[in-house]
């Protein structure tokens, strides 16, 4: 096949252009582009080079100017780096503000507690993500290992073809492409011979793209990736073979300006919002409890500088404590049960969370729902109704192109033509003759001999439905008849094309492409896409779990709805948006589409990352599924951006969660992970914050009604640390499968709404536990009236929490479930709060052992207050933070 147009030998080839190159010293992206469309020949000139290549002296000295043809490369942060990373946490950064008080009034045992706990969180969350930043790095790999290249010794010696490694490649370097190659830098075709190429990384668009050596000098529709004459790094070689000149290396490809994109800053998730604003309730109640305190008792009780550190240990009372470990282990367990069962990784642990949190997921058509590969849907004769001979003439057409042409695989579609038809039939014919694929006759044609039949030939002719009824004997009215019937099936999603016959006496010369003419119109075969295995009951489980799926797709609309069809995905008539139709919304306006859109078609990175955005405004929380350069604008816009493993290096560097494979499954099983993480953290937060919310209210009520101080500095420290011991069992606990029914969300409104419902809960039963008390301290035996208080305050504190802990694990009483790791610690709690007022370390705190009527009148209370609890839950509107 010549050459789309001159071409200028190397030899005589002017040096590159300085003005070609920017100061980096590469070439800029896709050289020949920016400067727009441009002839070879200009193309060639600009680049000092030729058809047959560089010389190997002109190799190394581009090599030491432009440099290797590497992708920029990847940093992974150290592991100080992350420890540090992790301290920016707000509940960590809360904690080290109360350490350092707790330090400055001298508390020095709350200090130290404190800052151990601080420790022990980052230390588990920065190995964590250091651990799966390390299994990242073993799933990276070059875009390609070696091409195919033209080099000569000396300027008048003939070319040498030789593989090496891409990194070697420099601009100007002519390289040879056939199936399954990757291609290795962006580059302009020289000659080509029946090449498509597949670049859905780049584009989104699943079916191969059509590329031929075309001048380049007009102008075409479309953007970039549509120039027929270019193709580009990161995509791969579908079908035909090709010459191409290398226009582009290293960080000058359009695939590298992706890779850069890709590290720009997120936007925070819903977990980062989620925790922030939860750290901003905390701290206001922080900052408001100690003056409260301090104002207290020096008015009412004369009492000033002295309370402070009690005041401080209220402080510390109202704060969890333990919640960057407890979250930490949640989400560190979940991630490694992932990354042992189901091969998932998760490099960023609050992506964990923000999995459990996810109601809708945007992901692509091809390679999730559905195979990438077609599938024969129906053989259709003129009048539209099925017609087995259709089938039959168009599998001898694929067969005997493949074996005639010497192609080395057939074409997708042929390949499904062939899967479908009976190979004995198609066997029967003899080959004499094939004319294969060609981008611009949009067509293929084999040349048969019927057996039984001497001295005629069968020309069958397969192609785009256009091209096809062009070279029929059909009137113009039924010509147009049958476009019509053709347009309506492919607007139904399937792929159209259209097959012919005709007979021809013997002869020896050959074919040609003149000879496609005067046809006998057969009929159609359409395709569709190959569903996925296991997506239709991925998908019904998903929307189990409340799990909306949009489809993002850069093919026809028709096709992606067509997919949906046949999987049960439910789409209402205004569900479909086009990116033409996206580019004349405003934000709000797309907002509003976004919430009724199941299908998005024809889009281009800019629009899946402004439909993720504008979901995001809408109140949900987004996860997207990608695997290409074109999928790194969303998967930065969404909340939790996941990757298979096989993706671009780039995809998976920016996507916070890496899949072993492609597939729904997996992402049902993170999802699953990340609510019980979810689960148990939003556990956690209610159960803390409510108990410790009802002991600060009940210690300043305490400090104004009592003389003295209703607990002493070091008990509230023992206090916390018993309480805090028997939290950690919420990092294994296994929730209600309830929890898996929808999205594990912290609201911060809603939790506050619960924690003062349960904490004046809480509050109530400290107080009547005050009346108990009152009447405890005037029975026989002339106690301790200050000693008393203290145990007495201090077995309650700890038997009421281990009361939440079993009544509002759920929201639900776990009926016919073993006590689990939550029923021991909560028992054990329980233990605690009774024996060790009697026990030789309680006195040590201050306690002393407490009469029979007040255990007594505290059964009572505790059964009151269970009442109580049982009551509240019902409540809807105060349990709705739960999940």
């Amino acid at each position: 096949m010549r050459c789309a147009g001159p071409v200028a030998d190397s030899s005589a080839a002017p040096e590159p252009d300085p003005q070609t190159f920017d100061s980096a010293g590469g070439p800029g992206p896709v050289a020949d582009a920016a400067q727009g469309p441009s002839t070879l020949l200009q193309t060639l000139r600009r680049l000092g080079s030729g058809p047959r290549g560089l010389t190997e002296a002109q190799a190394e000295e581009r090599q030491a100017r432009f440099g290797a043809n590497i992708l920029p490369t990847h940093r992974e942060a150290s592991w100080p780096r992350v420890l540090l990373r992790s301290l920016r946490d707000p509940f960590t950064a809360v904690l080290l503000c109360l350490g350092l008080v707790s330090a400055a009034v001298a508390s020095w045992g709350t200090a130290c507690v404190i800052l151990l706990l601080v420790a022990v969180s980052c230390v588990l969350r920065a190995s964590g993500e250091h651990r799966a930043g390390r299994s990242m790095a073993a799933l990276r790999s070059l875009v390609a290992t070696t091409a195919t290249v033209l080099r000569r010794a000396g300027e008048d010696l003939p070319p040498d073809a030789r593989e090496i490694p891409v990194d070697e490649l420099v601009p100007g370097d002519v390289i040879r492409l056939g199936p399954g190659d990757l291609v290795p830098a962006d580059v302009r075709l020289l000659r080509a011979q029946g090449l498509t190429v597949h670049q859905a990384v780049l584009t989104g668009e699943s079916a191969p793209v059509a590329k031929h050596a075309a001048d380049g000098a007009g102008t075409v529709a479309g953007g970039l990736f549509d120039r027929p004459e270019l193709c580009f790094q990161g995509s791969s070689v579908a079908s035909g073979s090709a010459t191409a000149v290398v226009v582009a290396t290293g960080s000058r490809t359009r695939f590298a300006a992706a890779h850069g994109r890709g590290d720009a800053r997120p936007e925070a998730s819903a977990f980062d919002r989620s925790v922030h604003g939860i750290s901003w309730i905390l701290i206001r109640f922080m900052l408001l409890t100690p003056p409260l305190v301090l104002m207290a008792n020096a008015a009412l009780r004369d009492r000033g500088l002295e309370t402070l550190p009690y005041a401080v240990a209220v402080a510390v009372g109202l704060t969890p404590e333990m919640l960057p470990v407890i979250v930490t282990m949640c989400l560190a367990r979940g991630a490694s049960l992932l990354a042992r069962s189901h091969g998932v990784i998760v490099k960023r642990l609050p992506a964990l969370h923000d999995l459990g949190a996810v109601d809708v997921l945007c992901l692509d058509k091809t390679g999730t729902l559905t195979q990438d590969r077609p599938v024969l849907h129906q053989a259709l004769g003129p009048g539209g109704r099925d017609e087995p001979e259709v089938l039959h003439w168009a599998a001898v057409n694929a067969w005997w192109t493949l074996q005639l042409a010497d192609l080395p695989a057939p074409d997708a579609l042929d390949d499904a033509v062939l899967d479908a038809a009976d190979e004995d039939e198609v066997m029967a014919y003899d080959g004499v003759a094939a004319l294969p694929f060609d981008p611009l006759r949009r067509l293929a044609t084999a040349v048969v001999r019927t057996p039984g039949r001497l001295g005629t030939h069968t020309l069958v002719v397969k192609g785009a439905a256009e091209a096809v009824l062009e070279r029929c004997v059909l009137e113009d009215d039924e010509r147009g008849e049958l476009l019509a019937l053709a347009a309506r099936h492919a607007d139904d999603g399937l792929r159209v094309l259209a097959v012919a016959t005709a007979q021809c006496p013997a002869r020896i010369r050959e074919y040609t492409a003149a000879d496609e003419r005067g046809l006998d119109f057969q009929g159609f075969v359409t395709f569709k896409d190959a569903l996925a295995p296991t997506a239709a009951e991925a998908l019904k489980v998903l929307a189990d779990r409340g799990v909306a799926v949009r489809i993002l797709t850069g093919d026809h609309p028709g096709t992606a709805v067509r997919a949906c069809r046949d999987l049960g995905i439910a789409v209402p008539p205004d569900g479909v948006l086009t990116a033409d139709a996206i580019d004349h919304l405003t934000d709000a306006e797309l907002a509003a589409a976004a919430a009724r859109t199941v299908v998005l078609a024809r889009c281009t990175p800019a629009h899946k990352a402004r439909f993720a955005a504008a979901l995001r405004a809408g109140g949900h929380t987004v996860g997207y599924l990608g695997d290409g350069v074109n999928d790194l604008p969303a998967l930065r816009a969404a909340d939790v951006g996941i990757a298979p493993r096989d993706a671009v290096a780039v995809a998976r560097e920016s996507a916070d969660v890496v899949l072993a494979d492609k597939d729904l499954t997996a992402i049902d099983h993170s999802i699953a992970a990340g609510r019980y993480s979810g689960g148990n953290i939003a556990t956690y937060l209610r159960i803390t914050l409510s108990s410790n919310l009802g002991n600060v209210i009940a210690m300043l009520a305490a400090g104004l009604l009592l003389p003295f101080l209703p607990m002493l500095p070091a008990q509230v420290l023992a206090q916390n640390l018993c309480f805090d011991a028997a939290q950690l069992a919420f990092a294994h606990d296994r929730p209600h499968p309830s929890v898996l029914r929808r999205p594990t969300l912290l609201r911060p409104r809603d939790l506050l709404r619960f924690i003062i419902g349960f904490g004046v809960l809480n509050a109530v039963a400290d107080l009547a536990t005050f009346g108990v008390l009152e009447l405890a301290l005037h029975g026989p035996g002339g106690l301790d009236d200050r000693a008393v208080f203290h145990s007495g305050w201090f077995t309650e504190n700890l038997l009421t929490q281990a009361l939440v802990m079993v009544l509002l694990r759920t929201g639900r009483l776990a009926a016919g479930r073993g006590p689990g790791p939550i029923g021991w610690a909560a028992g054990a709690l329980a233990a605690v709060g009774l024996l060790l007022p009697v026990c030789p370390l309680g006195s040590l705190l201050g306690l002393t052992p407490l009469p029979l009527l007040y255990y007594l009148l505290l059964a009572a209370v505790l059964a009151l207050y269970t009442l109580g609890l049982m009551a509240v839950r019902k409540a809807p509107w105060l349990y709705s933070c739960a999940t």
